[in-house]
């Protein structure tokens, strides 16, 4: 049996002014939320929960909010570097579960697009080809509870599992 390994990745971001709002990839009406690079938090929490699991440095190391070229550059590409780093490694995917908490926008609408994305995305890591069932979104309400209740922002967790690529 190979060794498996699993990622916790988590993000938060508050709303901001301006800009698109990005989850997933998707671009949703309602204001965007505030960040160094397009602020998908969706991206973000499955790209730290990746890296975790590979044992790879976090996503602010690898992409610091200092550096001028991750300013407003897509998610979805930041992830798309990441799963060939996790690949690099060793690792292919079992699988990403992902919960997005969010007073608004409503989601339920968005989680084909943003399974879709994210599956586009990670498919490096995909141990065989067409593999989109790998990935899961589910979108949670604060129910007006704390700060996501009162929609001052959006939290996101992810978990991610991984398991050594067989050598034949």
């Amino acid at each position: 049996m190979s060794p498996s390994r699993v990622g916790l990745g988590f993000d938060v971001h508050p709303f901001g002014d301006g800009g698109t709002l990005v989850l997933g990839g998707v671009e949703l009406e309602g204001p965007a939320l505030a960040g160094h690079s397009d602020a998908d938090a969706v991206a973000h929490a499955v790209a730290d929960a990746l890296l975790g699991a590979a044992g790879l440095p976090d996503l602010g190391t690898l992409f610091p909010a200092s550096d001028e070229r991750y300013r407003d550059v897509s998610s979805l590409r930041l992830l798309r570097d990441v799963a060939a780093r996790v690949s690099a490694a060793g690792w292919q995917l079992v699988n990403v579960d992902v919960v997005v908490a969010a007073e608004r926008p409503a989601l339920a609408s968005h989680v084909r697009a943003m399974t879709s994305n994210l599956s586009g995305a990670l498919v490096a890591l995909f141990p065989e080809p067409g593999a989109h069932s790998l990935v899961s979104v589910k979108p949670k309400r604060g129910e007006g509870l704390g700060a996501i209740g009162r929609a001052e922002g959006i939290a996101v967790w992810a978990v991610a599992l991984l398991d050594t690529v067989e050598s034949e």
